[in-house]
């Protein structure tokens, strides 16, 4: 929900509950995924800019493809017109979504195993924060097992600082999603959980997929 709609809920109540809970009824015989991408062309028909990065993260983490964004907003073109799709496009790529990339749109990459760091690089137990080309990873560690996370929030794709790890728990400086990074679960604000990325130790070294 975008900083604006927040404040409306709060301020006017008994007119935004009865408008949320109409459009919630109103979705609801619609897929995670269509009901996010039709969010993501009302808010770039208002140019809400919170509201359309809010709703583009909640389309990609229901299974929506960049390329399937793309054709979302072109789909749209005679409700939005040239300008809006523009302003939409420039926000993503202002947001530097990985997948986004030209190069990979189109089907024409696909995902790639990266080498990210030496097993001996990163703590027996604990959380680490690397990076990798433009990639920004939290690596959890333990004697049992590893886990990789995208660096981004999946609330709006900030891309998260080492500095917000206190101990197990990542807390987005933004608007302060926390997450275990034990589990990648939100367990403050959100609901949603960090993307966590398939990942394979090769001759002691890490490899991330993605």
């Amino acid at each position: 929900m975008s900083d604006a709609l927040n404040y409306l809920v709060k301020a006017r109540p008994e007119a935004i509950g009865p408008y949320l809970a109409f459009l919630k009824e109103a979705g609801r015989h619609l897929d995670p995924k269509t009901r996010n991408l039709i969010s993501v062309i009302t808010k770039v028909h208002s140019q809400t800019r919170n509201g359309f990065r809010q709703y583009l993260g909640r389309a990609l983490r229901e299974g929506a493809t960049p390329d399937e964004v793309l054709d979302a907003l072109l789909m749209a073109f005679p409700a939005l017109g040239l300008a809006r799709i523009i302003w939409a496009v420039d926000i993503i790529l202002e947001m530097d979504i990985p997948g986004f990339d030209p190069a990979r749109l189109g089907g024409k990459a696909k995902p790639e195993w990266h080498d990210v760091a030496a097993l001996a690089e990163l703590p027996a137990e604990g959380v680490k924060r690397l990076e990798a080309g433009d990639r920004g990873l939290f690596v959890y560690r333990t004697a049992a097992e590893i886990r990789v996370y995208d660096s981004r929030c999946p609330h709006q794709v900030t891309n998260i600082p080492e500095l917000a790890v206190k101990g197990l728990t990542l807390t987005c400086p933004k608007h302060e999603w926390a997450f275990d990074l034990a589990t990648g679960d939100c367990i403050a604000k959100g609901t949603s959980p960090l993307n966590r990325l398939e990942h394979r130790v090769t001759g002691g070294r890490l490899e991330v997929l993605w």
